[in-house]
């Protein structure tokens, strides 16, 4: 692939499904799954060598976002990154063993850590810092560093996170013939 490293470890390999849109510059490494019409952009790192990442159907990790997970040895339970399906997570994030679960946004550059959950249909604003262990309950948006409950979302919202999930399948399906073309 071009300029993406795709490095097994611990007897682990990362699984791509085969219609999902890997940018050059990625890095993938160990225990990685990546669903169906899912897309990681240019320059992300995604780093399974002490627990699992799981990112779901058609969700997208955009571009320098590093994903990592809490270690499950020294007699703790670890937790991994999982990103459920059609989420979206900003340019430059940082996420480090947290769950992200299905129709969440993950604003540029924020930062969600260990143990932390968005829930369905949740949102944390860009450039903010989730502590360990918080829950970003369905249907809200939070922000700040450290972030805090800001207001409710409502329908419009998720239908534009809904219609931003399926520019990102279409944009990451163009990007793939491109790069493939090359």
């Amino acid at each position: 692939m071009n300029g993406i490293s795709i490095i097994p470890l611990h007897g682990k390999t990362p699984r791509i499904d085969p219609s999902a849109f890997i940018a050059p510059g990625c890095r993938i490494i160990g225990d990685v799954e990546i669903g169906a019409g899912a897309s990681i952009w240019y320059n992300c790192v995604l780093r399974a060598d002490v627990n699992f990442i799981r990112i779901g159907a058609r969700s997208n990790v955009q571009d320098g976002t590093v994903i990592h997970c809490d270690s499950a040895e020294g007699g703790l339970n670890g937790t991994p990154t999982i990103i459920e399906d059609d989420a979206l997570v900003g340019h430059m994030a940082m996420l480090h063993g947290c769950t992200i679960r299905t129709g969440a946004l993950v604003g540029l550059g924020s930062i969600v850590m260990d143990g932390c959950v968005i829930e369905r249909n949740a949102m944390l604003a860009a450039g903010a810092m989730l502590t360990p262990g918080k829950v970003v309950p369905t249907g809200q948006m939070w922000g700040g560093r450290p972030a805090r409950f800001m207001r409710e979302l409502d329908e419009g919202w998720s239908i534009g996170n809904q219609l931003a999930v399926a520019h990102y399948v279409h944009n990451g399906v163009a990007h793939k013939g491109a790069v493939d073309s090359i």
